[in-house]
């Protein structure tokens, strides 16, 4: 499953994304752990291999919903490329982000060492412009790509948690950004398990 989905991932990567520096970002992705990782410490796609999974349901999810809104040329509206970027890259602030732990577990009256995943960010940059703060060291970003992966949490991101009203200007001003927020949580919850 998990060389499938790196297929898959690099095939829709070399298809779209052509852009100055992506042959070294995708380099960076393949010789990071981003194809094994999970996608959480316990919610969504928190399996090896599940921030792939989770990258490339996000991007077709975002190609469904741009269809629905703006129809088959949807293309007219937003490159190929920028919706490749957006959908598959959105999340590499994950990657070298979980490591795996083991903790005891009571199964059938015998404890066993279980493992599971927890958090070291050795880069404490935020989420969403994390993964901006990552891109842009390899490729150039446009406004409208920095803006959907800054703002893909939505209202599960921390600054608007802490009261920062600037996700409601980014979604007034770039409706993308709205569009992939709600592809990623259709992912999240209707493509993936919590486990």
């Amino acid at each position: 499953m998990e060389e499938k989905i790196k297929e898959q991932f690099i095939k829709i990567f070399k298809d779209n994304i052509k852009r100055e520096g992506a042959d070294k970002l995708l380099d960076w992705i393949v010789k990071s752990d981003f194809f094994t990782a999970p996608a959480s410490t316990k919610f969504h796609s928190a399996v090896e291999g599940g921030l792939a999974t989770h990258s490339i349901n996000t991007y077709n999810r975002f190609c469904k919903n741009l269809e629905k809104e703006y129809g088959k040329n949807y293309n007219l509206k937003i490159s190929a490329e920028s919706v490749a970027i957006i959908g598959l890259l959105h999340d590499v602030c994950k990657i070298d982000y979980y490591k795996t732990e083991y903790r005891n577990v009571k199964e059938d009256g015998v404890w066993v060492q279980k493992p599971y995943y927890t958090v070291e960010d050795k880069l404490p940059y935020g989420h969403g412009e994390k993964s901006v703060y990552i891109l842009s060291s390899f490729i150039k970003l446009s406004r409208e790509e920095a803006m959907a992966i800054n703002w893909h949490m939505g209202g599960f991101d921390t600054r608007v948690m802490g009261g920062s009203y600037s996700l409601s200007t980014a979604f007034y001003n770039f409706p993308t950004a709205v569009i992939f927020h709600i592809s990623d949580i259709e992912a999240t919850y209707l493509d993936e398990s919590a486990e």
